[in-house]
């Protein structure tokens, strides 16, 4: 739960302000009892009683209506005025006006205030006039206006302590606000990390080991049928079997460290694809071609994600098209270009289209290196995978070719 705003400022503000009126209004009042006597003593405490009362019933008249501070400075002001006419020896009232040029600092700022503080200065002096020489009033009047200054700029630097305090409150507020929600937002990026590399994982074991199994599942079965019909063979199927097993160990391994395969550190994609495509006739029968244009390397870490798509068509020609011939076709300049075609059963792509983990898979991984995947396919009519380097509006590739 979050704190509210700290008020221990304005307490402290309050508190001076008050300790300052306390010791002023009790030197005046002792003072005046000590030099005033007669009927005269009397008026002045009077007078400085409702002195007193006004200055303690301002602030909750204030709120009630907004213009009565300046009245009540007003009106604190002619009773300082009064007081300072009643003897030669009254100028010591003039301290009172410390108290308005306080509140004015605290309550309109330094320029309003300034000035209020130069029109007490004025007020002293014509008010001691009468009871002094020139020279004695303006001497009061510098006197006085001096400890009006210095109580004055006081307020002002606790008014702007306890600002500074309060914004540095809100700041920390919002510094924890903002920590909070780093956090949170941290949280949310490790749960999506979390999930990205479980697809990760689950599309690598897809697309090696899922295949694997599925070619040591056709193996089987061929070695079963040949068991009761031609057993001299059955031999070679088990070895066959074996590679598989092996296979599907190593890719196993290498999905479990969580390092990306790298089938094409030798010779790149050209010779990798050859190598794969050797493979496939004796694992799934699946006899596949290659066509390449071109001479024009890669973008580097392209190749590996391009031959895993290539794995991966081939895989679903294997299982859906019912067919034993593909074509592979590899551009090899730019826009760079991926095609693998067959001539089988095909399917509705609609229907398909994001139903299937192997074109979702595909897609994916040509997405990761800026490429785009389109499937072309219709019931009876074959299918076309076809992977492609996406370029801008003015048909430049991604790195300005």
């Amino acid at each position: 739960m979050m704190a509210g705003p700290d008020t221990r400022p304005m307490a402290r503000q309050r508190w001076v302000f008050a300790m300052t009126v306390a010791f002023l209004y009790t030197a005046t009042v002792l003072r005046s009892l000590l030099v005033l006597g007669g009927s005269r003593r009397e008026l002045v405490v009077l007078l400085l009683l409702v002195w007193l009362a006004l200055l303690l019933s301002e602030p909750a008249v204030s709120r009630l209506w907004r213009s009565y501070f300046t009245l009540n400075v007003v009106l604190q002001s002619a009773i300082v005025a009064v007081l300072l006419t009643m003897s030669p020896s009254s100028d010591f009232f003039a301290i009172l006006l410390a108290i308005p040029s306080m509140q004015a600092m605290q309550r309109w700022g330094e320029r309003r205030a300034a000035a209020l503080v130069g029109i007490f200065a004025v007020l002293i002096g014509v008010a001691l006039a009468s009871e002094h020489t020139p020279g004695q009033a303006v001497a009061f009047a510098a006197l006085y206006t001096a400890a009006n200054v210095f109580l004055a700029t006081y307020a002002l630097a606790v008014k702007r302590a306890a600002e500074a305090r309060s914004t540095n409150e809100a700041l920390v507020v919002d510094l924890r606000e903002a920590n909070r929600q780093l956090g949170d937002y941290t949280q949310r990026l490790e749960r999506l990390a979390g999930a990205r590399e479980r697809r990760r994982l689950a599309r690598d074991l897809h697309d090696s080991v899922t295949q694997a199994l599925f070619s040591m599942t056709l193996t089987a079965q061929s070695g079963l049928l040949l068991l009761s019909r031609e057993s001299q063979r059955v031999s070679v199927q088990l070895d066959q079997f074996d590679d598989l097993a092996r296979s599907a160990l190593v890719e196993m391994s290498v999905v479990s460290a969580e390092l990306p395969p790298q089938p094409t550190s030798e010779g790149g994609l050209l010779e990798a694809l050859g190598r794969h495509l050797a493979t496939r006739r004796p694992q799934d029968g699946l006899v596949v071609s290659l066509e390449v244009e071109g001479d024009k390397p890669l973008p580097p870490g392209d190749d590996a994600v391009l031959l895993r798509i290539v794995q991966e068509a081939l895989n679903n020609i294997v299982k859906h098209a019912s067919v034993s011939a593909a074509v592979v076709r590899l551009r090899l300049r730019r826009p760079f270009r991926v095609e693998i075609e067959d001539h089988g059963r095909g399917f509705d792509t609609a229907q398909a289209d994001g139903r299937g983990v192997g074109l979702t898979s595909m897609r994916e991984r040509a997405a990761e290196i800026g490429w785009h995947l389109s499937v072309s396919s219709a019931p009876g009519e074959g299918t076309s995978v076809v992977a492609e380097e996406k370029r801008d509006e003015e048909g430049r590739c991604a790195d300005g070719d």
